[in-house]
């Protein structure tokens, strides 16, 4: 792409990239630099490895640095541009969760299932075709394992909840975690002057309220000064943002199980979510028009209300 693409750039070497996803500030790919190699942590869909490959050429570095490009879940805003972007970065490995690893060699069910959701036109303007990535290049790594990035350290830890497939990166350098989903959505447009505003992702159809309130407790453990979410960008101020999480885990349980036998059990809890994210917000001091705000929630009130559904049909138990 020939305008300039912006990043936000951290301390010790990470940028942000807005993958272009929706909106601007929806979903970032991040940029890990070393001296010695890069690694795309997060690659977007289809239509993000053009903005990933800018940002690459802006730093001053060639696309044969990238060692390796890690997806902490195969969901499509996080690994459905892989395919796409390793056929751009000759000497990078993908580097997946145990359970991910079939769909980025073959992401034919990933794609029918997105198409099935989102129709053909919609998935088209949002994805495109899936590219499998060949097996020889792609990196298996299991609970607790590490590789190298230069001569920085990552190591990974299983963090299900929010998918059986999800993995979150430790860097130690930075004392941050890249989290994925399992710390929630906290868009920069919601920050005030009390910090960010944070709140969980519970997208169909692995959503597991226990598990994910143990992944964010094991997350918090190694006592990280950063967060580098998926959803989007760097946020601190932790204790009270898992707090905050694991509270309203416990309200996403209480809308499933009052609303559960419920003939309308959809639009009551996506109405009873969307009204206390707005007045969530509200006490935050989020400033803008009640349309605005709850245009910024909408989507993510659609799917986490399909997730609990599923959850009271198919997991609790």
């Amino acid at each position: 792409m020939s305008e300039c693409v912006t990043a936000l750039e951290y301390a010790g070497g990470i940028l942000a990239i807005d993958s272009g996803m929706v909106r601007p500030q929806m979903a970032a790919c991040y940029l890990l630099e070393t001296d010695a190699a890069l690694a795309v942590i997060e690659t977007g869909n289809n239509h993000s490895s053009e903005r990933i490959l800018a940002v690459i050429a802006q730093r001053g570095r060639r696309v044969e640095e990238v060692s390796h490009v890690i997806v902490t879940h195969v969901h499509l805003d996080h690994a459905g541009g892989a395919g796409s972007l390793m056929r751009r970065l000759p000497n990078a490995a993908l580097v997946v969760h145990p359970r991910g690893a079939r769909h980025m060699t073959d992401p034919s069910r990933l794609e029918a299932s997105a198409r099935a959701v989102y129709g053909d036109e919609e998935y088209e303007k949002q994805h495109g075709a899936l590219l499998a990535v060949p097996e020889e290049r792609v990196v298996v790594v299991q609970d607790g394992g590490s590789l190298q990035v230069g001569k920085r350290t990552l190591q990974f830890l299983d963090t299900p909840g929010h998918a059986r497939h999800h993995f979150c990166v430790w860097d130690e350098h930075s004392r941050g975690w890249f989290s994925g989903d399992t710390f929630g959505i906290s868009y920069r447009e919601l920050d005030t002057a009390r910090g960010p505003f944070i709140f969980p992702t519970t997208t169909p159809i692995q959503f597991d309220p226990p598990a994910l309130a143990e992944s964010i407790e094991r997350l918090m453990e190694r006592r990280p000064e950063n967060m580098y979410l998926t959803h989007f960008g760097r946020v601190r101020d932790l204790r009270r943002l898992a707090d905050d999480m694991l509270a309203s885990i416990e309200q996403f349980v209480r809308w499933g199980e009052t609303f559960a036998a419920d003939e309308r059990r959809r639009e009551r809890i996506e109405g009873a979510m969307m009204d206390w994210l707005v007045e969530r917000a509200r006490r935050h001091g989020v400033a803008c028009a009640d349309e605005a705000l709850r245009e910024v929630f909408e989507g993510d009130v659609t799917l986490n209300t399909q997730g609990i559904e599923f959850w009271l049909d198919h997991g609790r138990g």
